[in-house]
């Protein structure tokens, strides 16, 4: 009896993926643009190691990869870029038929497995480690809930366990069901493809504070941002994409500075607002809270009524007061937080405040000053025309100057 084998179907093991892709050209390179499902990322790409760094990229951050992977555990409408890998020559094109110009084919990676890698990461280090411990991190839970649904005698407690372990199954599915890009790059040379990481983080831009504020609608002190600029001391006169006000700048402040001063109406000048406090604020209220603020601060001085007017330009304000610092600005709306929040004030009596305030908003800061005479001293440098930044100054500040309202110094 005679036995054929046919050894092209013994293949035993294959450590290798196949993606669908599409073959372009850029800077004079091989581009394969993929959409890979989240939960293959450490599959194909070499894992980072917070305690190894890679030679050829920057040190990864376990804290901000986790916050990367929590973001995609709890925001299920969530966004992220491509990222860029390099292949050394190891991964293998087959062009599907009939496809234009070659373009679209059939893409086999070799599993990221010490030597057989031929990858290695340009942009998204952060994203892939991620998600890798997002994965692990709900793993292990739902694991740890197996071991207590074994273990409970109680049915309402084992009906409980296993809402909670449904819940974190849909999370972990999620994980195998959507997709991220990823554009690989074919470059044999190790020099050229350090190169490659050097030209990326030199050609990319930061959001800025500013735009951040514009942008992310999580935060109520952003998302209020629009109608908050409403208010005539500020409408035409934010800047929506600086961060810092230099002496040049026409314009009262930037966006940044505006979510600034509605943090601190709302939870005084250092204060935080985090996830439960953002739950309890309600938008309309913060925002007519914000708009009270600056009508007393526009009543009350009248070099800020003058801007609003259109008398006075911010660089004006700027050269000659306090006012036109936005140091100065944020500690009166914690000012404004610790009168109306925490003594009850109302807001004709802050706004009287504000007007006893107003004559000693001079700058630069004189060494007879009130600034100077009180124990407001620490918070100001010699001939300054801002307070100290700092957040313990901040504090301070707004602290004395609350005292003020029922213990004036001499002078107001």
């Amino acid at each position: 009896m005679s036995i054929s084998i046919d050894q092209s179907r013994l293949s035993g093991v294959k450590r290798a993926s196949t993606y669908l892709a599409m073959r372009s050209m850029q800077g004079g390179r091989t581009v394969y643009s993929l959409r890979v499902p989240l939960c293959d990322l450490s599959v194909i790409l070499p894992l980072p190691n917070p305690d190894e760094p890679d030679a050829d990229n920057r040190k990864v951050d376990r804290r901000h990869a986790k916050d990367f992977g929590n973001y995609l555990n709890t925001k299920v409408d969530w966004v992220a870029p491509a990222l860029l890998a390099r292949d050394n020559g190891g991964c293998k094109f087959e062009e599907v038929a009939g496809a234009p110009e070659g373009r679209l084919g059939y893409l086999e990676i070799p599993w990221a497995t010490g030597a057989l890698s031929p990858l290695s990461t340009i942009d998204g280090q952060h994203r892939i480690l991620g998600v890798d411990l997002e994965i692990k991190g709900l793993t292990e839970q739902i694991n740890k809930l197996d071991k207590d649904i074994d273990r409970s005698r109680s049915e309402d407690r084992i009906t409980q366990l296993r809402l909670v372990r449904e819940e974190l199954m849909r999370r972990l599915q999620r994980m195998d069901t959507e997709y991220v890009g990823v554009d690989i790059y074919v470059e044999p040379d190790n020099i050229r493809s350090r190169q490659m990481f050097v030209d990326v983080a030199d050609n990319a831009k930061g959001i800025s504070s500013a735009l951040r504020s514009r942008f992310d609608g999580s935060k109520i002190a952003n998302r209020t941002l629009d109608r908050v600029m409403d208010h005539a001391l500020l409408k035409a006169r934010v800047d929506l994409e600086q961060d810092r006000m230099t002496t040049k700048n026409p314009n009262l402040m930037g966006a940044k500075h505006v979510a600034d001063l509605t943090r601190a109406v709302a939870v005084g000048v250092a204060g935080r607002i985090g996830k439960k406090r953002e739950g309890e604020l309600d938008d309309a209220a913060v925002i007519e809270s914000v708009h009270q603020f600056l009508e007393c601060i526009t009543e009350g001085f009248a070099d800020l009524a003058a801007v609003a007017d259109g008398r006075l330009t911010p660089l004006q304000l700027r050269q000659e007061s306090l006012l036109g610092s936005v140091g100065t600005l944020r500690v009166l709306a914690g000012v404004y937080h610790g009168l109306s929040e925490e003594m009850e004030v109302d807001d004709e009596d802050i706004t009287d405040f504000f007007r006893r305030l107003s004559p000693h908003m001079n700058a630069p800061v004189t060494s007879n000053s009130i600034w100077h005479t009180t124990q407001a001293n620490k918070d100001f440098e010699p001939n300054a025309s801002a307070p100290i930044m700092r957040t313990q100054n901040l504090q301070h500040l707004v602290a004395v100057i609350v005292s003020w309202y029922k213990n004036p110094p001499v002078g107001l």
